[in-house]
């Protein structure tokens, strides 16, 4: 299906308009200047999404502001939002790293009734117009699975966290951590919270694997920024064999980038869950327009494979994550194979 008319069939499903055909929304009108923070630019998974916002907002016709980017830092991400506001924003996209510390933000735009769609994360407390993200948890669980059958149900696992400020280091990690109590329990599983930095990756990866040679698996929650490092410590330490060799450590990531599918056909890792970059710009931005719009949602499936569910301060539509491994990874569908 081409994309106008994906689109098109994803308003006739999901949309109800607030009070009948034809009416707007509190705060909505007829759309308006989209502004948009990028929250950093050391990730090759969120480079890969800077990169795909431009073209989804001409293929949508969204009046998309210059964007600005917070670099992994709070009160950037509020200053930056305050700026676009002044500029004219009548919607903004973000995508917060710490999801506790944005709340007081999502307050002053509700006061001015600027609707926010979130990106990947969701804030803690805040309203939020629509919260484009997949189910994190899900995540976790995968990974958990994947290494637990890798390993039949025995050794060491290293989980590399990302912050857990945000709630996707939470929700993998938990969901990791529980499925390995309830599936795996004669796995142990040693937990690093990384803060989404590749140099604490590679050191605490370092001391583990010192600690203890005999780890078998690694999780990572974020190939964008564990993926280079991880390689760089298991290289160094002799252990970047290949799948058959005994010394092989299973390596399962998140992202779904081009640099972590590489990695599986070379067999030095074995799998990654892919956060799908295109569609996270293509639905924020559409999101975004309908709010302009004045447009709301209900909870339900919708045509693009995906679920929106209520959350106590908004609504989330959870996109659809493979897991990709040595047998799917040359799928063309997958976003990560799209990359130029």
């Amino acid at each position: 299906m081409k994309f106008g008319r994906a689109v098109a069939a994803a308003a006739l499903l999901a949309v109800v308009t607030a009070c009948g055909s034809g009416t707007t929304a509190e705060g909505g009108g007829g759309g308006g200047k989209v502004g948009i923070d990028h929250p950093r630019a050391d990730s090759d998974f969120w480079n890969s999404y800077i990169k795909y916002v431009p073209q989804m907002a001409g293929e949508l016709k969204v009046d998309l502001m210059p964007a600005t980017n917070s670099q992994n830092d709070v009160a950037k991400l509020v200053n930056n939002v305050q700026a676009l506001v002044g500029q004219g924003a009548k919607v903004i996209v973000m995508a917060p790293q710490d999801t506790g510390a944005i709340a007081n933000t999502l307050q002053q735009l509700e006061n001015k009734k600027i609707p926010v769609v979130t990106v990947d994360t969701r804030p803690d407390k805040g309203k939020v117009y629509m919260v484009v993200r997949a189910d994190n948890r899900a995540y976790g669980t995968k990974a958990c699975e994947f290494l637990g059958e890798k390993l039949g149900g025995k050794g060491k696992v290293v989980q590399l966290q990302g912050a857990l400020s945000s709630i996707n280091g939470r929700d993998r990690s938990e969901a990791f951590l529980e499925c390995m109590k309830a599936k795996f329990p004669g796995i142990t599983v040693f937990s690093e919270p990384t803060e989404w930095e590749g140099s604490k990756a590679a050191s605490m990866l370092q001391t583990r694997l010192e600690q203890n040679p005999d780890i078998k698996g690694i999780y990572m929650h974020a190939g964008g920024v564990h993926l280079a490092p991880t390689l760089q410590v298991l290289k160094q330490k002799g252990l970047l064999v290949a799948p058959d060799d005994p010394k092989h450590i299973f390596v399962i990531s998140n992202d779904g980038i081009p640099q972590e599918f590489e990695a599986i056909r070379k067999g030095d890792i074995d799998a990654t869950v892919s956060q799908p970059a295109d569609l996270y710009a293509k639905y924020a931005l559409f999101y975004a327009k309908a709010a302009a719009e004045g447009k709301t949602y209900k909870p339900g499936p919708t045509d693009h494979d995906s679920t929106i569910i209520q959350l106590p301060n908004g609504l989330e539509d959870q996109l659809p994550a493979p897991l990709v491994t040595k047998e799917n990874v040359d799928d063309k569908a997958l976003w990560g194979n799209q990359v130029k």
